[in-house]
């Protein structure tokens, strides 16, 4: 009976070994919860980049004043007639 005992003792403690320490054991649950949260984390991110990116577009497709607006900020496009003057901060200039 004592020797049974000390079998199935020896097996559990085997299959303890085997839960915490082996090979997909907790430590590997752990590792692959933590890769599970950064790649939600990233996923998030990305997400709200493409919201943006969605909302822009509909922006250029229904609003006229944005694609005007762009062209002005992005590219320095000014309407016929239009004079375009820059004011440089004296602050910001080095000289």
């Amino acid at each position: 009976m004592r020797v049974l005992t000390l079998v199935m003792l020896a097996i559990v403690a085997l299959l303890q070994y085997r839960i915490w320490f082996g090979q997909y054991g907790a430590g590997d649950l752990r590792q692959l919860q933590a890769d599970v949260e950064r790649q939600a984390e990233s996923n998030n991110a990305l997400k709200q980049r493409n919201e943006l990116l969605y909302a822009d577009i509909e922006d250029l497709r229904e609003a006229h004043e944005a694609i005007e607006e762009r062209a002005r900020n992005e590219l320095g496009m000014v309407k016929p007639e239009e004079t375009f003057f820059r004011l440089i901060d004296k602050d910001n200039n080095p000289q």
